[in-house]
């Protein structure tokens, strides 16, 4: 069980045992990104090993720089569990009003080998 409450500079993180889906939602600016995805990279490996479906939703509307790393760590992780078999899809909602967040949604997508779908939501996309 992951459950991990958003602060003003962390997003929320919680795992929908039901849907099989991690949703992260929020901002990500911690004063120490490391230590605050820690526990998500050590449930992330953990649970991995025996779920054969995986969903990761994201709609992060700000990431500094060693987020975007800890992200990349993520969805490394992601993508080591699709190769021993996993079905891993990634959902990337984004403010369609910030054209900087599609941005970093595209980077991501462009550097990892899984299914990952790119998602508009406001400006009239909702």
């Amino acid at each position: 069980m992951l459950d991990i409450k958003a602060s003003a500079s962390t997003p929320s993180i919680v795992w929908d045992e039901e849907t099989r889906t991690l949703s992260m939602t929020g901002e990500s600016y911690p004063e120490n990104s490391f230590s605050f995805y820690a526990p998500v990279f050590e449930w992330l490996n953990g649970a991995l090993e025996t779920l054969p479906v995986f969903r990761f939703r994201v709609r992060i509307s700000y990431m500094n720089s060693s987020s975007t790393k800890c992200m990349l760590d993520i969805l490394d992780i992601l993508c080591d569990a699709a190769e021993r078999g996993c079905d891993v899809r990634v959902t990337w909602l984004y403010d369609a009003d910030n054209d900087r967040a599609l941005d970093l949604a595209e980077e991501f997508r462009e550097d990892i080998e899984i299914p990952f779908e790119i998602v508009p939501v406001g400006g009239g996309q909702e």
